[in-house]
């Protein structure tokens, strides 16, 4: 026996006994088959040499450790022997008993990511050309899972890669494999014809495709690339089903024809921004989204909607606007942010087929009334998440919100009243609505004129609320190196001067707080980059 087929067999009897030990070992023994994972990844050959010894069992372990250690080609070559029908990153990087570390919830590695990418191009690839020798493996792979990779656009460095990256580099993918299965399917229309033109009876090629299951943003710059791919979505090999589609700064027209090429049964999410739609756009948009049967959450944030003073036509537009969203029969989440909708809460939500549990009205101009409909509407024994940052809730709005925060306190776990205007006498007020909301693990106040003494305040009477796991809180306003008008703006507190040593005093004290009444458990900080990681979905 020659040295290398010796040191195959050994990998052979290794990888068995491995396969065997990793499905009869304890949770907590899992481990060591992961280090010695994190081991045979590291010996490219090791892996090339012995793939067809590999138990299937052991794929995802060797994933996890290429994945982690940045071994591109034994990922690569992983993928192309994937031995099950779907390969899911949400499954495989998610923290689990093998390592304290959950890829999923860190900045997916470009070079990883790529070559995943690559890898299922190889795959279908090399499938096609065996049917075009009809050839006849059995194909494993059938969906590549996506969905799920950490992004949140802040800090992206060389070896991170963003969502629009993600989005781009698989849409050249697809064209890629289109281009070639487009050869392929030539090449074998030539044989089938014979040299003469006689007919040649050759056997069915075998089906195969992989599709692959992902989020997708979309601006001007990479609209182009995704359009030609979703174009040829339908007859392709790869291809793309789009769970959270996002769309910044598009026109109407391109963000249309897009919506039309997705496949109405995968989205889940529409989040339409910096569009400039107006009412008249969404007129135009709206319509197309009535496809989306399991469409949850729709985002439509700074989209130019201003109902204050509304023309005969106008008024039209925005009952059809009301009358659309009553069609989307799943819908959960709203995001209508930076719009002025002052006094039309009622018509907007009110045809609504089910309620919500997210709603999000920043900067929206409430009015008392708005208020007062929400609080007494189907929406708010079920919201879940709440955001009224922007709005004035130190004037008219105190008590309307007060009222709101009671009929929403059984349910809320996610409430954001940033830039508010509320200063310390006014948080006083809320604090009995406010500790009533006893499910509730986030609280954003950043950007409001509280004191010191008004956060600790804050602290102290929140200390009872046990699910409570991340408070964003703003600069104390006698932390500021100058004076500030009084009462200050939001624009005087984002903009001003903080003495840094008398905010440190500060923190510590609020740190202290919190360990003396045993729960370090919940974060208080004034990083707004914190708020930014939560998501409706992971509620």
């Amino acid at each position: 026996m020659s040295e290398r087929a010796r040191g195959l067999a050994g990998g052979e009897t290794w990888f068995c006994e491995a396969g065997a030990l990793a499905c009869c070992l304890p949770a907590a023994m899992h481990s060591l088959v992961f280090l010695c994972a994190q081991k045979v990844v590291s010996h490219h050959s090791t892996v090339h040499g012995a793939l067809e010894f590999i138990p299937k069992e052991l794929y995802p372990v060797l994933f996890k450790a290429a994945f982690m250690d940045k071994r591109t080609l034994v990922l690569q070559d992983l993928v192309q022997t994937w031995p099950f029908p779907v390969l899911s990153f949400q499954k495989l990087l998610r923290k689990c008993q093998h390592c304290d570390r959950a890829l999923l919830q860190e900045k997916p590695n470009k070079l990883c990511v790529q070559t995943v990418i690559l890898g299922v191009v190889a795959y279908l690839n090399e499938a096609l050309e065996d049917r075009l020798h009809s050839q006849s493996k059995r194909q494993c792979l059938q969906v590549l899972d996506m969905t799920g990779l950490q992004d949140d656009g802040i800090d992206q460095g060389p070896e991170s890669m963003s969502l629009w990256s993600r989005t781009v580099t698989l849409a050249k993918a697809c064209i890629d494999v289109s281009k070639h299965q487009s050869k392929c399917t030539k090449r074998t229309s030539k044989r089938r014809k014979g040299p003469y033109s006689s007919s040649v009876t050759l056997p069915p090629p075998q089906p195969v495709s992989v599709e692959v299951h992902v989020d997708l943003f979309v601006n001007s710059t990479s609209y182009g690339v995704l359009k030609d791919a979703l174009q040829n979505n339908a007859n392709s090999v790869l291809r793309l089903k789009c769970r959270d589609f996002r769309a910044e700064e598009l026109p109407i027209a391109s963000t249309v024809g897009l919506l039309e090429f997705l496949d109405p049964t995968g989205v889940r999410q529409v989040d339409l921004r910096f569009n400039n739609l107006g009412l008249s756009g969404l007129r135009v948009i709206l319509p197309h989204m009535a496809k989306f049967t399991n469409l949850v959450s729709l985002k439509l944030p700074y989209s130019n909607i201003d109902v204050r003073r509304l023309s005969a036509g106008m008024e039209g537009s925005l009952h059809y606007f009301a009358t659309q969203l009553s069609r989307l029969s799943c819908l959960k989440e709203l995001n209508l942010g930076s719009s002025r909708l002052s006094g039309k809460l009622r018509q907007l939500l009110g045809d609504l087929q089910g309620p919500l549990e997210s709603l999000e009205l920043a900067f929206c101009y409430l009015l008392p009334n708005d208020l007062a409909y929400l609080s007494q509407s189907l929406h708010t024994p079920t919201l879940k998440k709440l955001d009224l940052s922007g709005n004035n809730l130190s004037d008219s709005l105190l008590q309307p919100f007060q009222h709101l925060l009671e009929e929403a306190s059984s349910s809320l776990l996610h409430l954001d009243i940033m830039e508010c205007r509320l200063m310390d006498i006014h948080l006083e007020s809320l604090f009995p609505a406010l500790c009533r909301c006893s499910q509730l693990r986030y609280l954003g106040v950043f950007g409001n004129p509280l004191s010191a003494r008004g956060l600790k305040n804050l602290l102290q009477r929140t200390m009872g609320l046990l699910y409570l796991q991340l408070v964003i809180y703003p600069y104390p306003v006698d932390c500021y190196s100058e004076n500030l008008p009084w009462p200050p703006t939001s624009s005087n507190l984002l903009n001003g001067s903080v003495d840094e040593e008398k905010f440190s005093r500060v923190s510590a004290e609020l740190q202290q707080m919190l360990l003396t009444a045993s729960r370090t458990d919940v974060v208080w900080t004034t990083n707004l980059c914190r708020h930014n990681t939560l998501d409706y979905f992971n509620l």
